[in-house]
């Protein structure tokens, strides 16, 4: 077994002159600012108050769940002989919120469009997508379940 290290930066930027005196008192608001990287805005859940326009931390999740899959989906392919000349991935993750305020997600589907050429072979290519969560180190480390329903456009 290899280990690796990942890190990042991330500074709340919400402080709004009295840190954390009033609960009310303070915005949920961070950057993502790892040294050498762009930066990210992000804010809590608007269903929590945040700001709709920032990334939240479940759309960063989700994000990274299906760029790992995309980035294993076309490994595969490249390796099967299957040929990807698009992907576009429109995931979906279903969470609940309980009782006391406790959140998690509940599942995810990923729903890739995946451009190919005519004659690809469509079953090879969508029997990939079951080999990924072997792999996909997001996949491998999320406690829900992660489904797919792959589409595929065909390019002349």
């Amino acid at each position: 077994m290899a280990e690796h290290n990942y890190t990042a930066r991330v500074v709340w930027t919400g402080n709004r002159g009295e840190g954390t005196k009033h609960y009310r008192g303070y915005d949920r608001t961070w950057n993502v600012a790892t040294p050498g990287k762009p930066v990210i805005h992000c804010s809590n859940d608007p269903l929590l108050g945040g700001d709709p326009t920032l990334h939240n931390p479940e759309d960063m999740l989700i994000a990274a769940l299906s760029a790992c899959h995309m980035l294993w989906f076309l490994h595969l392919a490249s390796d099967a002989g299957v040929i990807v000349h698009a992907y576009q991935d429109d995931p979906l993750a279903l969470g609940e919120t309980d009782a006391t305020g406790a959140s998690r997600f509940l599942r995810a589907t990923l729903r890739p469009s995946i451009s190919v050429p005519s004659g690809t072979d469509l079953k090879k290519a969508n029997a990939l997508h079951d080999e990924i969560h072997k792999t996909c180190f997001i996949a491998r480390s999320v406690n829900f379940p992660v489904t797919f329903a792959a589409r595929y456009r065909i390019k002349a």
